[in-house]
């Protein structure tokens, strides 16, 4: 069992920054390739980025390519997601997910995750 603690979510203008954590706790950190969704007011969940378990590779959703940058450290037991240049659009719940033994960074499907944390809500304002 591995338990997701988000963190770091708020309330920013649009071309604002902001960077999300992850917490991970209950296995071994580096066993899981991390992922982070997201799900915006009234639409269905998403892909944003995902990181393999050493952190080597990563991979993203169009929409965020040259924005957001996905990091972890292994030691620390944390995912990040650098996010800049932050529009309205971006307005939504952001969550990150664990795939054990997961191979690479190109995980995008919800359903290839086997753990979730609770999101953390991001607002970018006009």
């Amino acid at each position: 069992q591995v338990q997701l603690v988000e963190s770091g979510g708020g309330l920013v203008q649009a071309g604002g920054s902001l960077r999300l954590s992850c917490a991970a706790s209950g296995r071994t950190f580096s066993n899981y390739a991390m992922g982070w969704f997201r799900q915006g007011p009234g639409k269905e969940r998403e892909f944003v980025a995902a990181i393999s378990r050493s952190g080597s590779s990563a991979y993203y959703a169009d929409f965020v390519k040259g924005r957001f940058t996905i990091s972890r450290d292994n030691a620390k037991n944390t995912v990040y997601l650098q996010m800049n240049s932050l529009k309205p659009e971006d307005t939504a719940v952001y969550y990150c997910a664990a795939e054990e033994l997961g191979v690479g960074s190109k995980i995008t499907k919800e359903n290839e995750y086997d753990y979730w944390g609770q999101g953390t809500q991001v607002t970018v304002s006009s």
